[in-house]
């Protein structure tokens, strides 16, 4: 038997929820931080935690690997992606992955000049100046500006090279080991890997 509907005075979610899926997940908290059901800052919280410290695990073991292990640095500076894909850390929007090395001559960073293609496997969800676009065009244009506006100020020898990830290929940057780190297990050293210094937009976290 057909269900009436002409005597319900509410409306459905889809009727509420625009089109676009990052305009619906808007609306969608906007709604329920209205019916007092979510608190923004919480979420908030959630996010930056899996952004940043969560998400990035996966390449700060591959990091912290590569530097207590010559035979797997060099084995994944040759094929970064079967050195990963032996790890585990394989998977859509990691299937072709390229790692460069920091070096006191080089400082590697990189950017998506087109939308915001990144190693999600490695380093979890992009956080949200990845995919700006001021992000996107100064990176190119005024790296080391960039790079400042991060804090990190580099020595005027050092060189800067910018990798444009695409659809084909991402890149993991390998940050340089802190100093006195030399006894620190492989745990540890994973410790000091922040999702920035894969990027290239920060440095390793000195212990």
């Amino acid at each position: 038997m057909p269900h009436d509907h002409s005597d319900h005075d509410h409306d459905h979610p889809h009727a509420l929820l625009p089109p676009e899926p990052a305009l619906r997940v808007k609306a969608l908290e906007t709604i329920l931080t209205a019916k007092g059901l979510v608190d923004p800052a919480a979420l908030d919280a959630i996010i930056d935690t899996y952004e940043s410290k969560i998400g990035p695990r996966n390449g700060a073991h591959v990091v912290a690997r590569a530097w207590s292990d010559p035979g797997f640095r060099t084995a994944l500076l040759q094929d970064a992606t079967a050195v990963v894909a032996e790890l585990g850390y394989y998977g859509r929007q990691g299937e072709h992955m390229v790692a460069v090395e920091n070096t006191p001559d080089t400082h590697n960073m990189v950017v998506c000049t087109l939308c915001s293609c990144y190693p999600w496997p490695l380093l979890g969800i992009p956080p949200g100046w990845y995919k700006s676009d001021a992000y996107r065009a100064r990176a190119v244009r005024e790296p080391r500006a960039v790079l400042a506006d991060f804090g990190v100020v580099l020595p005027a020898d050092t060189a800067v090279r910018v990798w444009d990830s695409t659809a084909e290929v991402r890149y993991l940057v390998i940050p340089q080991r802190p100093s006195g780190t030399d006894g620190m297990d492989e745990a540890a050293l994973m410790d000091l890997v922040t999702r920035d210094s894969m990027i290239g937009t920060g440095l390793a976290r000195t212990p």
